[in-house]
């Protein structure tokens, strides 16, 4: 299943990026914790190569716990910060305003030595489509933050958010890349929604992750289903969720699509347990 997507307006969001680039000390850059090589847009990477970079393993709510402490145990081996987010939870989110000034300390410390007083670190987020960037700008403006207007040299109408005397964002349109390395990875981001389902057969993407599941998380998925899974074919066992979620065309036959559609948003909104889709090297 080899999908691909890269619509128009990415090209744009791309150039609007790099138009800013100078102006940015920090990349915060949020992954989906369920599927985080996936999600790694290598552009973002190679763009931001000489910024500070704050990675946020978003999503973590949905994720395996123990996956997503391996995950930031292996980028913080690489010296890279990181925290896993739930960008609805104030704590989670306060966390990250606590390590801005961590990452950033070089900077700030240079800027104290030329007198220059009361800078803000200038963050971008960045992410790729349905990562949770809105719901994570939001929860992290809060209340009592302004717009700060425009900024010499920034594309005009692209708005600066002061979060506070020490903090401001410029927010970024969700860009994927022109062509994804494996299947895998354009399978994951559809998994997890980043991909227009409009372009997707959704059968087959469903039984694929009906495979996944049977093979790493099969008690969630029997307790959520009621079904048995082991020596069953992802096929047949979408037939029995359709049979028993009442997914029926006329005449009684199994409606395949609409019982992919309802796997789907189970697994995207954790209704049927805490999974990750992908593990760090060395973790299975």
């Amino acid at each position: 299943m080899n999908i691909q997507w890269y619509p128009g307006h990415m090209t744009k969001a791309r150039r609007m990026i790099e138009e800013n680039l100078k102006l940015i000390d920090l990349f915060i850059e949020l992954l989906d914790a369920r599927a985080v090589e996936s999600s790694q847009n290598p552009d973002i990477a190679s763009m931001g190569a000489q910024k500070y970079r704050l990675i946020l393993l978003n999503k973590a709510d949905l994720a395996d716990d123990a996956c997503c402490r391996q995950y930031q145990e292996y980028f913080a081996a690489k010296n890279t910060g990181v925290l896993c987010l739930d960008s609805r939870n104030p704590k989670s989110v306060a966390a990250v305003k606590a390590m801005i000034p961590e990452i950033c300390r070089e900077k700030i410390e240079r800027d104290r030595r030329r007198g220059i007083k009361n800078r803000p670190v200038r963050a971008m987020v960045l992410g790729i489509p349905n990562v949770g960037k809105s719901t994570f700008i939001n929860s992290f403006v809060g209340k009592g933050c302004a717009k700060t207007g425009n900024k010499p040299g920034v594309t005009k109408g692209k708005q600066w958010i002061r979060i506070d005397k020490n903090i401001e964002l410029l927010d970024t349109p969700g860009i994927l890349w022109p062509k994804f390395e494996s299947e895998e990875t354009g399978i994951h981001l559809a998994m997890i929604g980043s991909i227009n389902d409009d372009i997707i057969q959704l059968e087959e993407l469903a039984v694929l992750l009906l495979s996944d599941l049977q093979q790493r998380y099969p008690a969630l998925l029997e307790k959520k289903y009621n079904i048995r899974v082991q020596e069953k074919q992802p096929v047949e066992l979408l037939g029995e969720i359709a049979g028993l979620r009442n997914c029926l065309k006329a005449g009684g036959a199994p409606d395949l699509l609409k019982a992919s559609r309802l796997l789907l948003e189970d697994f995207r909104s954790g209704r049927i347990g805490k999974i990750s889709l992908e593990f760090p090297p060395g973790n299975h």
